[in-house]
């Protein structure tokens, strides 16, 4: 039965890559495949203090007390995945991502941002490949697996998370190091309404910046125009324009909206 921790964890999450072509390849010995998986990650993790919070077909969640014991289990993980003598000559790789937060404990385990996040980041990875999140990898940093080490992979971003997550890979000596760029969720195009607001944003900006520094000459009004004939303004006017400058932006975007 797995107890559920409170506090600080962290959570390790794997996935099969690739697997509804393994099933393909394999046909009825994936069934076998896949139970030798299980065992092989299950046996790693289990032996370092992990607990099985849920599965589900060929996709593990796990929790942890300590960081370097998760991390330590998914090296051990994948080092045993690499050496395994897969049927007909195949090659099974699980992506792995390694998490730590303060999740929420509901009536049906583990809930919240976290969960998510440590989620988003295993998706995000290629079959035999680790990532840590920024929070993992602060705490692991000094007790790392010997011929472990981290690679920067800087900040990505993750589906349905706000903020860019910055993400580091285990490198670990004997198995592959190079992998594809990350599957992240790629920015959608700016409209033209946005892009006219944002071009108006750091014009004003810059009129802003030029007019506080006390130099009126380099304070483009229309952005052609110097006001190098208009130095005897004092700075409040410049502030006016610019604030008027904005309002129209804003008109603008309405009207375009």
């Amino acid at each position: 039965m797995t107890t559920i921790q409170g506090g600080t964890v962290t959570f390790v999450f794997t996935d099969i890559a690739g697997s509804t072509e393994l099933l393909k390849q394999l046909g009825d010995r994936y069934g076998d495949a896949l139970a030798d998986h299980r065992r092989i990650v299950r046996d790693a993790f289990r032996s370092r203090g992990g607990e099985e919070v849920d599965t589900q077909g060929d996709a593990f969640f796990y929790c942890f007390g300590r960081a370097k014991d998760a991390v330590a289990a998914a090296v051990a993980a994948q080092q045993a995945l690499a050496s395994h003598d897969w049927p007909d000559g195949s090659e099974l790789r699980v992506r792995m991502s390694v998490h730590t937060g303060e999740p929420v404990v509901g009536e049906e385990g583990y809930v919240g941002i976290d969960v998510h996040r440590g989620a988003r980041i295993c998706s995000a990875g290629h079959g035999g490949q680790v990532l840590l999140s920024a929070t993992t990898a602060a705490l692991v940093s000094g007790a790392l697996p010997d011929g472990v080490r981290q690679v920067e992979l800087g900040p990505v971003r993750l589906k349905d998370i706000d903020e860019p997550e910055r993400v580091v890979q285990l490198e670990i000596e004997g198995l592959p190091a190079s992998f594809p760029p990350l599957r992240t969720e790629k920015e959608e195009p700016m409209d033209f309404g946005e892009r006219l607001s944002r071009k108006i944003h750091a014009q004003v900006e810059r009129q802003v910046e030029m007019a506080l520094s006390g130099d009126p000459s380099q304070v483009d009004v229309r952005g052609t125009t110097k006001l190098a004939m208009l130095g005897f303004i004092p700075l409040a006017m410049v502030l006016l324009f610019v604030a008027l400058a904005v309002l129209v932006g804003v008109l603008l975007v309405k009207l375009i909206a």
